[in-house]
């Protein structure tokens, strides 16, 4: 364990991304630049990027963090796509489909002529092969695309053009899901590696781009794909990239980040500091914005073990929390408490804010009549028991640690000690998995409430190690069954009612995505789920 207290001046300084507040279905559309001011846009040149943490894994399947999820992206296509605008599902490798009532089946007629980097078609049977090689990477290496095949019976070759994905069980958030990269559609050379093969660099994707160097740690170079002209309906402009290469490099310090970029030796960086605008400003760049949808950044509380097996401590913990304070003291005005159990970009997002007030004296009189006693020290007992836990986090976002610092103050204040466990992010990720923590501290983008499902179910990550809750395990199934979007979207708000009601979940901040853009980097987008689309981007002034 790694205990740490820091003074609230050192939470400034560890500062985390700005935000902008998107609509409920508009998951973020800002781009770099204005094609418009910059005259028409120009092919060709590289253009670099500093990327805040190194990539985890190079295949689109295993790729979890937005930093991995970047750079992956742009190699692989998939089935349709999400407009950011709208939410609505658009054709991309699949021209049209159709959803049987009972979403159980749905059948993707693709585009014809489309081909992966090694030159080989892509074909029904290609939509197969990834779709098994999916489900036999698993949870552990892949849990977002495992969870999107829930109940996964198999894809049928109808013919060359017509793939039919089969489930055993109602799946109305698969249409959303074929649109995300950890769906995409890969060559038959990559699906058949092993996991760990996979995350080695040499991914085959249909995308627009093509993997030219990683190195782990260090950086990544793609290459533009000659020929590409299959592009997604979403984006704005048919062909090929407009960009000949793009170079990824790993900088983790923000302030090496920002100065490599105001002295022309990067074209644009990831997590932008609110502090660092003004001098991204004075040279004629901008600060890209926005809302990530999905889970917001939050506890995760393992109720089988130590005081958090009491419902009545998780309860006490929510009015515990001063959100505003997380926000004005580490993350700057513009930065968004979380109000929900789902962020507030998520299509279905229900605003429960009510329930979330920072009431410390109400946290104090649940914990007294549940029997926790304060001690000497200030931190309380029951029966022996102090009410003391460990959080277990990453640096996968730049403000995790004073976050959690000053949560660590305002729990103290009601009598709880939190113990802060930093770990790398595959540490992390295996400790998720063992479920061996009192809790974990994490977030999980997704343009769809399913999210939900992936999380908090028992057929899911179960961050909990919970068993069952029928009413909430009803709901999670329910909304899988509903093909009706109003109904769906009501039994989702329904879901993050119940998950807050049981304690399942202690919100804290909303994530959301601040690139820093020099004066020549034009057209830089976000996809519907916060994510870069790199397809669009030129550089001006060549």
């Amino acid at each position: 364990m790694h205990p740490v207290i820091g003074p609230r001046h050192r939470l400034a300084a560890v500062a985390g991304v700005l935000a902008v507040a998107t609509s409920v279905v508009a998951c973020g559309s800002d781009s770099a630049g204005s094609g418009g001011q910059a005259g028409p846009p120009q092919p060709g040149g590289t253009l670099r990027y500093g990327l805040s943490q190194a990539p985890s894994c190079s295949d689109p399947a295993q790729a979890g963090s937005n930093q991995s999820i970047y750079v992956a992206r742009q190699i692989v296509d998939s089935l349709t796509d999400q407009d950011p605008k709208t939410g609505a599902i658009t054709p991309w490798l699949a021209t049209s489909w159709e959803v049987s009532s009972d979403a159980k089946v749905f059948t993707f007629k693709l585009a014809d002529g489309v081909t992966f980097s090694d030159g080989t078609p892509l074909t029904a049977d290609s939509v197969r092969d990834t779709f098994d090689a999916i489900v036999k990477l698993g949870g552990a290496k892949a849990p977002l695309g495992t969870s999107y095949l829930t109940n996964y019976v198999g894809t049928t070759a109808v013919d060359k053009l017509t793939a039919r994905v089969e489930f055993s069980q109602p799946n109305a958030q698969f249409l959303q899901a074929s649109s995300t990269p950890q769906l995409g559609i890969l060559a038959q050379a990559t699906n058949a590696e092993p996991a760990e093969a996979r995350c080695a660099g040499d991914n085959i994707g249909s995308g627009p781009f093509t993997y030219a160097g990683y190195k782990q740690d260090v950086s990544v170079t793609l290459a533009k794909r000659a020929g590409y002209h299959w592009g997604s309906a979403v984006f704005g402009h048919q062909g090929e990239a407009y960009l000949d290469r793009i170079e990824f490099t790993v900088v983790p310090e923000s302030g090496v980040r920002t100065g490599s970029l105001v002295s022309g030796q990067l074209d644009a960086i990831s997590d932008a500091l609110p502090q660092d605008a003004p001098q991204i400003e004075a040279v004629g760049g901008q600060v890209l914005s926005t809302s990530n949808p999905g889970t917001p950044f939050g506890l995760h509380p393992n109720v089988t073990r130590g005081p958090l097996r009491d419902p009545a401590v998780r309860q006490a913990l929510l009015p515990a929390l001063d959100r505003k304070q997380l926000v004005d003291t580490v993350l700057g005005p513009q930065f968004k408490a979380a109000t929900s159990t789902l962020a507030s970009a998520t299509p279905a997002y229900a605003d429960l804010s009510a329930q979330l007030p920072h009431d410390p004296a109400k946290a104090k009189s649940i914990l007294d009549q549940a029997g926790w006693v304060p001690g000497a020290d200030g931190i309380r007992t029951k029966n022996g028991e102090r009410l003391s836990f460990s959080v277990t986090f990453s640096q996968v976002f730049a403000g995790n640690q004073a976050i959690l610092e000053l949560v660590q103050q305002q729990l103290r204040q009601v009598g709880v000690d939190l113990t802060l466990d930093l770990v790398s992010l595959p540490e992390w990720t295996a400790t998720m998995n063992s479920k061996d923590y009192d809790a974990t501290y994490g977030n999980s983008t997704r343009a769809d409430g399913d999210i939900l499902r992936t999380s908090f179910s028992l057929t899911g990550r179960n961050l909990n190690a919970r068993g069952p809750i029928p009413a909430l395990d009803e709901t999670l199934d329910k909304q899988l069954a509903a093909n009706d979007p109003a109904a769906r979207a009501t039994l989702i708000k329904t879901a993050q009612q119940q998950i807050l009601d049981n304690g399942l979940y202690i919100p804290t901040v909303e994530l959301s995505q601040a690139i820093g853009a020099a004066s020549n980097t034009q057209d830089l987008k976000f996809e519907a789920s916060a994510r870069l689309q790199f397809f669009d981007t030129w550089l001006s002034g060549r």
